[in-house]
């Protein structure tokens, strides 16, 4: 899967982001391979766990491909089993657990350098289905107008209600 926005700090491609791509293992479950760099470290040596967090926010948020409508996290909870080394490949796997109209809750495992390698962490998650325009509305406007020209974020509505 391409990215979303070209913008976007983790499947993007700005200088330092995590540049994560998607394959689609089955009707509701994603696998991303993405190895953390220097400038992602905590601790020497060792992923910080923002970064870690943010891996699985955008792990968990792609599975928004499948609902095919708009959809953003309204809560994640992270569990840290093992520091993850720089350098080092982090195994991502995140999948559709339910939805319940607007609710999407969701999980994900992170494995060290193999797919059944040790476990570094889960997360689960509550996506929310948005309105098409959320981004626009919501948006910094000169980003928003940036994607706009480059045919990645809707228009907004002009009339109606």
């Amino acid at each position: 899967m391409p990215e979303h926005y070209a913008g976007c700090f983790a499947c993007g491609r700005l200088p330092g982001g995590l540049r994560m791509r998607f394959r689609v293992v089955d009707a509701l479950t994603l696998e991303s391979v993405v190895t953390l760099a220097a400038e992602h470290q905590g601790a020497p040596g060792i992923a910080h766990g923002g970064i870690v967090a943010a891996v699985f926010d955008e792990a968990l948020g792609a599975l928004q491909a499948f609902l095919q409508e708009p959809a953003v996290t309204a809560s994640l909870t992270t569990e840290f089993r093992a520091p993850v080394p720089i350098g080092t490949a982090l195994f991502v796997r995140s999948r559709i657990d339910s939805r319940a109209g607007r609710k999407v809750r969701v999980s994900g495992t992170a494995h060290l350098g193999a797919v059944d390698g040790p476990v570094a962490g889960t997360a689960s998650g509550l996506l929310v289905v948005v309105p098409a325009d959320h981004f626009v509305r919501h948006g910094r406007p000169e980003d928003v107008a940036a994607a706009q020209a480059a045919g990645v974020a809707p228009r907004p509505f002009a009339g109606g209600s």
